[in-house]
């Protein structure tokens, strides 16, 4: 019998056939949009929305028909970080209780997250608006780009909590993205990027309009849904894992990549098409 992704797929979620518990999760054809949605207290996570959102990442590596997913948040946030009565005060128990093994648990816990985000084959746009901060920063910063809004306020503000900036992987993956000097500042100080200077040291690929900026993101992500996505998925692997190599290994990564990819239906595909002067229709495969 040939085996089917089902067959390798955790048991737990289907991300072709679900309903979120913890978040909203819709699908438009080949778009996935995940959206925070406690608004009245500006979309704090929570210990199970942290681990309802890892393991829906871990387990889009297996969906069949998902190529790009958009993280949103309601109401005009984004993410305002952790609970600070669900997550906070219980962290708070736990160090007073002197349990290290409790409070690592945690801290590895919201990492994975990060893990299965980078892991996942499908490119992730954040659109961000209003409050994006703490855990919800980092979230903002693992997706593969970010559109933002001129009043949305971007902050690493764990410093402010008595915490180190290292956090989740923001001491790796900040500075690849807006230089060493400035991630440095931010993470230090815990304070705010507006719009205007997110997008100007590179944290956002693009300003928007409010109004706009989630659907501006479900676009891009419908594009990139279009193409290859077995490409895209190699793409966004070999970002990841040549940040750890040198030039060498990753020329040699992207030779072996590349020839890979031109075993695909796809590559075929687009040659077909460019002979016969039409667009090429890409099945991910």
């Amino acid at each position: 019998m040939t085996p089917t992704t089902d067959q390798f797929r955790p048991d737990g979620i289907d991300p072709d056939h679900y309903t979120a518990r913890h978040f909203g999760w819709q699908v438009d054809g080949k778009v996935a949009t995940i959206t925070l949605n406690r608004p009245d207290r500006k979309n704090p996570l929570t210990f199970q929305s942290y681990a309802e959102l890892r393991d829906l990442f871990r387990n889009l590596t297996y969906s069949k028909t998902i190529r790009s997913v958009v993280v949103t948040g309601a109401g005009g946030n984004f993410c305002s970080g952790g609970d600070v009565h669900e997550i906070i005060g219980p962290l708070v128990d736990l160090q007073r209780a002197d349990d290290m093994a409790g409070l690592l648990a945690f801290t590895r816990m919201t990492g994975d997250l990060v893990k299965a985000m980078r892991a996942a084959p499908q490119p992730i746009i954040a659109a961000v608006d209003g409050i994006c901060a703490g855990a919800g920063a980092i979230i903002a910063m693992a997706a593969d780009m970010r559109f933002g809004t001129a009043a949305s306020k971007v902050a690493f503000l764990f410093v402010r909590v008595g915490l180190a900036g290292a956090d989740m992987g923001a001491c790796n993956i900040l500075p690849r993205l807006i230089g060493a000097g400035r991630a440095a500042e931010l993470l230090y100080t815990g304070r705010a990027m507006d719009g205007a200077e997110a997008e100007r040291w590179g944290f956002y690929n693009r300003l928007c309009e409010a109004q706009s900026v989630v659907s501006e993101a479900q676009s891009m992500a419908a594009t990139l849904a279009a193409g290859p996505s077995f490409a895209h998925a190699m793409t966004k692997r070999c970002i990841h894992q040549e940040w750890s190599m040198g030039i060498d290994d990753a020329i040699e990564a992207e030779a072996q990549a590349q020839a890979i990819c031109m075993q695909t239906r796809d590559f075929e595909r687009a040659y077909l098409a460019f002979v016969n002067k039409q667009k090429p229709v890409f099945e991910g495969n």
